[in-house]
C-alpha cells in the first residue's frame, strides 16, 4: 500500500509513522506539485485540502481514502470525490483546545480593555477611568455546538458565564444550558453578551450572520468569529459596528485571506483581526496523527464504517 502526503509533516512525525507502520510504503511531499506523478498510484492521502483538485482525483485511479488534516473542507473538489466514493476523514475535534484559548482571550481582552491599556502604556498614560468589565454572569451565544464550541462553552462556564448554543439538531450537548436551532437562533441572539461564531462553511450558513442576525443581537454585545470568514456579512458586520449595534468585534477569519490591506477592519477601533491562527498549536500535528494512525488501524483492518471523523460530503461537515 502507497500513503502519500501533500502535507509538510515534522520529520518526527515521519520518522514515528514509518516506525509504527513499516510495511507501508510512504511517500512525504510540500503541496500538490510536488506529489505530481504519485497521485496515480497512492491509496491514501494525507492533505490539508486546500490545493486538491479534480485533476488530482481523476489521476488518482488507486485512491480509496482521503485523510484532511484540517477540519474545514470548503476548498475541497466535493462532486469528483462523491463520484467515485471515495472516503473522507478529517481532524475536527484537535482544533478544540488552542480555539477555546483564543476564544476566552478575545473575550478577556475586550472585558478588560487591553488593548486600550497597551496604547495608553506606549504614551506613558496612566488613565484609571478606562470602563472595564467582568465576565461573571453575561451570556455567550455559540453558534456551532460542536467540539469546539462545546469546549468553549466549558471555559465560559468556569469564569461563571451563561452558554447557550445552536446546532443543526436542537440536541443537547456538553456545557450547553440551553440550544437552539436556527429557526429559534433570534431567541439566543437577544439575550447574549458575547456571539462566538464557530460554524462550518456550508451551502445553508453562507452568510449566515446578515443584515437581520447583527440587528437581533444584543444592543452593546460582542461578536467573535473562529469559524469560516464566509459565514458572515462583513458589509453588515460593519454597519452594525458604526451603529453602536455592537460594542466590538474580534476576527480570526475572512471572507477573502489574506485580509486586504486596505479593508476597513484593519482601521475600526472596536475590531481585533488576527491572521487566521485560534487554531494553531504546538501540539497540532501530533493530535492529527493520534486520529490518522487509528484511522489507518481501522482501514487496514476492513473497518472503514467505524473510521473516526468520517465526513459526509454531501452536507459538507
Amino acid at each position: 500500500m502507497k500513503i502519500v502526503s501533500s502535507a509538510r509533516l515534522k520529520d518526527e512525525v515521519k520518522a514515528q509513522l514509518v516506525a509504527d507502520f513499516p510495511h507501508i510504503d510512504f511517500s512525504f511531499c510540500y503541496g500538490m506539485k510536488e506529489v505530481g506523478e504519485e497521485v496515480q498510484d497512492c491509496e491514501v492521502l494525507l492533505t490539508y485540502g486546500e490545493d486538491l483538485t479534480d485533476e488530482h482525483i481523476k489521476e488518482a485511479k488507486q485512491l480509496k481514502w482521503i485523510m484532511v488534516l484540517a477540519a474545514g473542507l470548503e476548498k475541497m473538489p466535493h462532486e469528483a470525490i462523491c463520484k467515485r466514493n471515495i472516503i473522507v476523514t478529517n481532524v475536527r475535534g484537535i482544533h478544540a483546545v488552542p480555539m477555546g484559548e483564543y476564544t476566552l482571550n478575545m473575550m478577556l481582552q475586550m472585558a478588560k480593555k487591553t488593548k486600550t491599556f497597551i496604547k495608553n502604556e506606549g504614551s506613558a498614560n496612566w488613565e484609571r477611568s478606562v470602563p472595564v468589565f467582568e465576565l461573571n454572569g453575561l451570556t455567550v451565544g455559540i453558534l456551532g455546538a460542536g467540539a469546539i464550541g462545546q469546549e468553549v462553552a466549558r471555559l465560559c462556564q468556569a469564569f461563571g458565564m451563561r452558554t447557550l448554543g445552536m446546532n443543526s439538531s436542537g440536541n443537547d450537548a456538553l456545557f450547553i444550558e440551553q440550544m437552539y436551532t436556527e429557526d429559534t437562533v433570534d431567541a439566543l441572539l437577544r439575550q447574549s453578551d458575547f456571539i462566538v461564531n464557530v460554524l462550518p462553511l456550508t451551502k445553508k450558513t453562507a452568510s449566515f450572520m446578515d443584515e437581520e442576525k447583527f440587528a437581533s443581537m444584543k444592543k452593546g454585545a460582542y461578536f467573535i468569529n473562529i469559524g469560516r470568514g464566509k459565514t458572515v456579512d462583513e458589509h453588515a458586520l460593519i454597519q452594525a459596528l458604526d451603529a453602536g449595534q455592537l460594542a466590538g468585534a474580534g476576527l480570526d477569519v475572512f471572507e477573502e485571506e489574506p485580509l486586504d490591506a486596505n479593508h476597513p477592519f484593519w482601521k475600526h477601533e472596536n475590531v481585533t483581526i488576527t491572521p487566521h491562527i485560534s487554531g494553531l498549536s504546538s501540539k497540532y500535528q501530533s493530535r492529527a496523527m493520534e486520529i490518522f494512525k487509528k484511522n489507518l488501524i481501522g482501514y487496514l483492518n476492513g473497518r472503514n464504517e467505524t473510521l473516526t471523523n468520517r465526513i459526509d460530503l454531501t452536507k459538507g461537515y
